[in-house]
């Protein structure tokens, strides 16, 4: 069934530089071993976690690659094409398609304010473009546009639309998607403040930018839901609530923070793209309490 490949945690990749900048294949790879062997369902690559609004075409394809090669049939493999311009994601849909990855994703067009025809074109084109299944992503608080129930019902129609990344907040869309699309159709919990609550009004699966800096705790969340251990799965999502507060705390960009918590367990990934702010040098003090916090929680619950 489509639903039991696309089921379980799907960490969103995170960008991985050289020290000078460039895309990584040692560590994009080393960052994939690492996540793979923790046990989760499959890869988000090249969405928002991947820095991906801030890398050129060429820059998306070497992660794209890179992950393909390591983990291509072991891992289900979501590729995110989303770009500026429909002939860029269009070029990104054909390659993942290529290197074999088992469905796409893309958020909708941005910066300009397109009426929703535009939106159901660049999706519609990018899905006519290849064999692969697709899954729509809303997440309206970067974008601007808010996936109405109207193109909603008017994109399920097409065969190869699957499932839906929803990160907008209110866990009410995921539900209205869920109940809309029907069980066969795969609902991913986007914001991971709200997996458990995400989980429990009808998300099938999760992907989220905070899952590569704690895949225990999300993976252990998932048990806890599944096994109907909801006093524990309460207490899990509110630690981890915790460590997404003091992540998102500092003046450095929750993900070059991510990144230096990573290098404390030894999985160097290098900084961010500007304009994402790189962490301040007075922060590396809390980088290791958030780092203790997540070892801490890992021992209670795992």
């Amino acid at each position: 069934m489509v639903l039991d490949k696309f089921k379980g945690i799907f960490p969103a990749f995170y960008a991985c530089y050289t020290d000078s900048g460039k895309i990584s294949e040692e560590r994009t790879k080393a960052f994939a071993t690492y996540i793979q062997q923790k046990g989760v369902k499959g890869l988000y690559v090249g969405g928002s976690s991947g820095e991906c609004i801030y890398q050129s075409l060429e820059e998306r394809k070497e992660t794209l690659r890179y992950v393909a090669e390591l983990v291509k049939g072991e891992l289900t493999l979501i590729a995110h094409v989303g770009a500026p311009s429909t002939r860029d994601s269009v070029e990104l849909a054909k390659y993942a398609e290529e290197l074999g990855y088992d469905a796409l994703s893309a958020i909708p067009p941005i910066y300009f304010r397109l009426p929703e025809s535009s939106i159901k074109n660049y999706w519609s084109d990018i899905m006519d473009s290849t064999e692969l299944p697709f899954i729509i992503y809303n997440i309206p608080q970067t974008t601007g546009y808010n996936l109405s129930m109207n193109l909603f019902k008017e994109l399920i129609m097409n065969e190869k639309v699957i499932g839906v990344k929803n990160s907008s907040m209110p866990a009410l869309d995921i539900e209205r998607f869920k109940t809309t699309g029907g069980e066969s159709f795969v609902v991913f919990n986007g914001p991971d403040e709200q997996y458990v609550s995400g989980r429990l009004i009808g998300a099938d699966s999760g992907i989220g930018g905070t899952y590569g800096a704690m895949p225990e705790l999300y993976l252990k969340a998932e048990e806890f839901v599944t096994s109907g251990q909801f006093a524990n799965a309460r207490a899990i999502q509110r630690d981890i609530n915790d460590i997404i507060i003091a992540l998102t705390s500092l003046k450095g960009n929750m993900y070059s923070v991510i990144k230096e918590v990573l290098k404390l367990k030894g999985i160097e990934l290098g900084g961010v793209r500007a304009p994402l702010e790189a962490v301040h040098e007075e922060e590396y003090t809390q980088i290791e309490q958030i780092s203790v916090m997540i070892d801490k929680a890992i021992e209670t619950y795992c």
